[in-house]
């Protein structure tokens, strides 16, 4: 198992190594200058501060949601559940194109902040549910009984007890968000992904983005160590005697239909607006056709680099989050945390990484699915890892103690115990990359085999030229092809009633 997530890390790696290598061929000093420019001032005030404001708001908004409707006796709980998680399905970018498409005045930070939360907080909302079904009701029950109100209980009991599942969402909101392109360039908010990538596809200026790629990794980094440090090394499994129950809803009385009016509003942003935008350019576009054979290899292309992209990554996925769960130490904390580091690079930068490390070390892999399929894997490993991680967090380790007692060998302890607890999990893992891969849009361009499209490559080709109607076809059916997988994570949510 440490070997395994030991070549995982290692391949992880692959990108870090082209930075660090191409800034020591720079020099010291042209490094040092490419980094101290005034405008390097501006990009990093611009991405520091809409990650914080964005993860503030993701957290705060998925928690209340989660609580909102896992905890209260919330009317048609199932429905709005759906309707929340339904954002997954909307990719970031295409969210993008909607609100500027329907109104040129969303841009900038205010625009970029609307956007990105709509689109992300279902990365804090599911694992805020699960935590919270998971959690002990008498842990509240007992302080109840202490004379603490709800309020004050939900704070000092039940807050602590989602600190994995919502630092882990926090996380991977930061990481997505530092390596965010196409729903930024679209409104029109300069970021040091958006900069990179302009210095790459304009100027050609490698030198510079490099060493904009290597302040990313800074930063993430950073956000890596302070998550760490704020989790703590507590367990969170239920291992006392009885049979788990459910928590007493809060009772709402006559805010029972105000509360209503929360998720209502967050699901016509996050859904109604995209939704009304793709069927009102279909409709009146004035580039508005439907290529059927395009269409149809676009899709296709995108559903097996999709289903090939998430299979990989949770396998590989798997031996990192198990040693960082089940053999916790220096060493397999930093193999996990290197799996995070690539997630916070911009594909531009990671497809370049892999086509020099192909070129000179396996050329036969250059211009392959194969190599395409490994980009996708550096890229989205949090996705995999931090749901995996969690699913393991909550599995008691008494249950495999006990099978090992009766005689039960590591490797089937694991099929017969540990896997199947942890198996929603793992399928949540699997589909938040298929979403993530289904909608990638600059290591699709950079790598694919020559001839491949996917929906997200055509929409971006046709969204760019401000061709709405032309790019319409694309992002629905690039909606459509979420939903399966957007679906399989709410089931793997399901609301008790």
């Amino acid at each position: 198992m440490l070997l395994a997530g030991a070549a995982v890390a290692l391949l992880a790696l692959v990108p870090l190594i082209f930075i660090a290598v191409y800034a020591v061929l720079v020099g010291p000093v042209e490094a040092w200058h490419l980094v101290v420019r005034p405008r390097m001032g501006q990009l990093l005030w611009n991405t520091l501060s809409l990650a914080g404001a964005c993860m503030a708001t993701c957290a705060a908004l998925g928690v209340a949601l989660a609580f909102l409707v896992e905890r209260t006796d919330l009317p048609a709980r199932r429905l709005w559940h759906g309707l929340l998680v339904a954002p997954l399905a909307v990719p970031a970018f295409v969210n993008g194109y909607a609100w500027v498409s329907l109104d040129r005045s969303v841009h900038g930070f205010g625009g970029a902040l609307l956007v990105i939360t709509l689109s992300y907080y279902p990365l804090v909302y599911l694992p805020a549910v699960a935590a919270l079904r998971g959690l002990d009701p008498a842990l509240e029950e007992a302080s109840w009984s202490l004379g603490h109100s709800r309020w004050l209980s939900f704070w000092r009991v039940v807050l602590p007890q989602l600190r994995p599942a919502l630092l882990g969402g926090v996380l991977l909101v930061g990481l997505h968000l530092l390596a965010e392109f196409g729903a930024l360039q679209l409104l029109r908010y300069p970021t040091f992904t958006t900069a990179i990538y302009d210095q790459y596809g304009s100027t050609f200026n490698g030198q510079a983005a490099t060493m904009m790629a290597g302040v990313l990794v800074f930063f993430c980094l950073l956000l890596l160590l302070a998550e760490l440090r704020l989790r703590g090394r507590r367990h969170y499994a239920r291992v006392g005697q009885g049979a788990a129950r459910r928590a007493i809803p809060v009772r709402l009385r006559g805010l029972r239909l105000p509360m209503v009016a929360v998720p209502t509003a967050i699901a016509a942003l996050a859904v109604g607006v995209p939704t009304y935008a793709l069927v009102h350019w279909l409709l009146v576009g004035a580039s508005t056709e439907f290529p059927l054979a395009e269409l149809t290899e676009a899709t296709a292309s995108t559903l097996v680099l999709a289903t090939l992209g998430a299979v990989a990554t949770t396998l590989l996925a798997l031996p990192v989050a198990w040693l960082a769960v089940r053999y916790r130490s220096r060493l397999t904390t930093a193999i996990e945390r290197i799996t995070y580091v690539p997630n916070a690079l911009p594909g531009i930068v990671v497809g370049l990484a892999l086509v020099i490390a192909s070129l000179r070390l396996a050329p036969v892999t250059y211009q392959t699915a194969l190599l395409l399929v490994i980009a996708y894997a550096i890229l989205f490993l949090p996705r995999a890892v931090v749901s995996v991680r969690a699913g393991l967090e909550q599995a008691p380790v008494v249950l495999e103690q006990v099978a090992h007692s009766l005689g039960t060998g590591s490797l089937a302890t694991a099929r017969r115990v540990t896997l199947p607890l942890i198996a929603p999990s793992i399928g949540a893992g699997a589909a938040l990359v298929f979403l993530a891969v289904a909608t990638e849009l600059t290591a699709t361009l950079m790598l694919s085999p020559i001839g491949t499209r996917t929906l997200a490559t055509q929409f971006w080709s046709a969204s760019s030229d401000l061709r709405y109607g032309a790019a319409a076809p694309y992002a629905l059916l690039l909606v459509l092809i979420s939903v399966p997988a957007t679906v399989l994570l709410m089931r793997q949510e399901r609301l008790q009633p």
